[in-house]
């Protein structure tokens, strides 16, 4: 059995590893220079792999495809048989110059491409909205007090803006539930710059996006580097120059993961959600069903604390 987590201080319990699902965005707009497009059938196929090893949320955004993943993964979960209330949706909301009254007024819509999924935990996507903090963190405690979600999070906020949020919801009183930022083994940041410890003051949830630098640390990349001729331009710039400066590391994963019969993306994910207690999840993402269920399978590894001190000491040069 996997043990749950609380998304910060609600009373919803989440897996340590959900799967995110910017995949799943059909290959529309900016999202082809990341993801190839994965059809209906294996999208359907990932999110059932998901669900069988013990995953019990998901993560999607309105700007992924355009509602295209938040339709993609409603699908995928009827076609498992999942009805309401059997997963956690989180869904976000696009700021970027838009007003708060746009989070009202599109909340219907994202409830329409989810259908008949609720929205657990809606998200602030990132801090580029024109109106105020606290004018947005108003707006989401409406639709909460309106039934309409159940909690609310942000993405990509600093530390000063955490507490603005926290603050604000404090007054409605509503927790903030979560931040989701990029955290991995080669993006510690948030460990230096406030965000880790303003949520272990404040309790809120840590989720992680890109846990595997977009596939980097799953280290296929260092055994055959010609792979990353076969990405879309995107990912293929960002991680071509990484390899090298990474191996030492990558090493070090392949070394624990031979001894344990696992592989190194489930090292690298197993390190991220234990390092922190229960303060940190993650969302990797999946574009075919073996990497949904080495995600799952990560959650049921034990790392020793002399591997895991190990592991923190070859990655802290990326904080």
């Amino acid at each position: 059995m996997i043990q749950k987590r609380r998304i910060g201080r609600t009373d919803i319990d989440i897996t340590p590893i959900g799967l995110g699902t910017w995949q799943f965005s059909e290959g529309q707009g900016f999202h082809k220079y990341m993801w190839a497009c994965i059809s209906a059938d294996t999208t359907s196929a990932i999110v059932k792999a998901a669900l069988d090893g013990g995953m019990n949320w998901f993560d999607t955004a309105e700007i992924y495809g355009n509602g295209r993943s938040e339709r993609g993964l409603s699908t995928a979960l009827k076609a498992a048989g999942k009805n309401n209330g059997d997963v956690v949706i989180a869904t976000k909301w696009w700021p970027l110059m838009r007003r708060a009254i746009s989070i009202r007024n599109t909340i219907d819509e994202r409830l329409s491409c989810l259908e008949p999924f609720a929205i657990d935990l809606y998200q602030i996507h990132n801090p580029y909205s024109v109106a105020s903090i606290g004018a947005q963190m108003n707006a989401m405690a409406d639709l909460v007090e309106a039934g309409k979600i159940r909690s609310i999070g942000v993405s990509n906020f600093s530390a000063k803006m955490m507490r603005k949020a926290h603050a604000a919801l404090a007054r409605r009183g509503i927790p903030l539930a979560s931040n989701q930022v990029k955290y991995n083994l080669l993006a510690r940041e948030i460990e230096d710059n406030g965000v880790l410890d303003a949520a272990k003051e404040l309790g809120i949830t840590i989720i992680c996006y890109s846990p595997l630098e977009m596939g980097l640390l799953s280290g296929k990349f260092h055994q055959d580097p010609g792979l990353i001729t076969s990405l879309p331009r995107g990912r293929r710039n960002a991680l071509g120059k990484k390899i090298e400066e990474s191996r030492p590391l990558i090493n070090l994963l392949d070394e624990i993961a031979t001894r344990k019969g696992v592989t190194v993306s489930q090292v690298a994910l197993n390190w991220l959600i234990n390092a922190h207690g229960d303060t940190v999840v993650a969302i990797p993402g999946a574009s075919k069903t073996k990497h949904a269920e080495e995600s799952a399978g990560a959650m049921k590894l034990a790392l020793t604390p002399e591997e895991m001190e190990r592991i923190d000491e070859f990655s802290r040069q990326y904080r």
